[in-house]
């Protein structure tokens, strides 16, 4: 098991156990809903309700790009539409297969190695356009919806501001739209969310400071008292990667004021 498959489990017991949720997304928060870890499901749940809420009426048949455990997935289904997933995770995988069952197909496998015999009325990207190759993500969706369907992308990109930004990940937005602009897609929608999206980056970043930062102290202690060769083996060899880890999440530095800095959060609807 590698160390992203490692994070997915960690988060998915830690979601189940502590907040009785399988979502991994970031929640939606509106001014009347408290900035608390135990909201954080409501969050998720106005996240989903927002796209679900502007869904085109013509639409039956989604493919569900990077579908996580398969939650949303499954909120789709009871909404009455037919859908097939897609994850490369083995653990979200098993977790979406044993929650949709076999009527709905989950793919195990990566977005660009998708083949289809039939298209889609809408591809949903909720979180997952980030991670796929942009040229590659766009010619793979446009191939794959039927003519007048839909590309539904709500996910963050990059800004082009001054600084690095401490949370990775994001195409830059301006790439996004000259890419696009090269295919047959008609723009129907775009909302910036990311003023209602960036409190969760508070959320973690508080989260990692009251509890993972602890945590990760503690684990090192005892590994220095208890194997001190050891542990001054393991610090050695993986210093990179321990020193990684020290910058990412335990900075201080993954706020909402640089998310909403050096990201922008869209709700994008193209029609094809």
């Amino acid at each position: 098991m590698d160390s992203q498959e490692i994070g997915l489990e960690f988060g998915l017991l830690l979601g189940k156990n502590l907040l009785n949720s399988e979502q991994l997304h970031y929640g939606y928060w509106p001014d009347d809903l408290a900035l608390k870890l135990m909201n954080l499901p409501k969050a998720q749940d106005n996240y989903m309700q927002l796209i679900l809420s502007r869904f085109p009426k013509d639409v039956q048949t989604i493919l569900d790009v990077g579908c996580g455990a398969g939650v949303f997935a499954k909120k789709l289904v009871h909404q009455g539409y037919t859908v097939s997933c897609i994850t490369p995770s083995n653990i979200l995988y098993s977790r979406a297969l044993k929650r949709l069952g076999s009527n709905y197909p989950v793919f195990q496998g990566y977005f660009e190695d998708f083949r289809s015999e039939k298209c889609f009325d809408l591809i949903l990207f909720s979180e997952s356009f980030q991670y796929i190759k942009l040229g590659e993500a766009i010619d793979r969706s446009f191939h794959l919806l039927k003519p007048g369907g839909y590309l539904l992308i709500c996910d963050f990109f990059k800004r082009k501001t001054a600084g690095k930004s401490p949370i990775g990940g994001g195409h830059t937005y301006t790439k996004f739209i000259d890419v696009i602009s090269q295919y047959d897609f008609t723009p129907i929608t775009d909302v910036d969310i990311t003023r209602r999206t960036a409190p969760t980056i508070s959320l973690a970043n508080d989260f990692l400071e009251q509890v993972g930062r602890p945590t990760w102290e503690m684990a090192h202690d005892h590994l220095r008292r208890s194997r001190p060769l050891i542990s001054k083996l393991l610090f050695w060899k993986y210093r990179k990667k321990i020193d990684k880890i020290n910058r990412k999440y335990f900075s201080g530095l993954r706020t909402a004021e640089s998310f909403e800095k050096h990201k922008t959060y869209r709700f994008l609807l193209y029609q094809k």
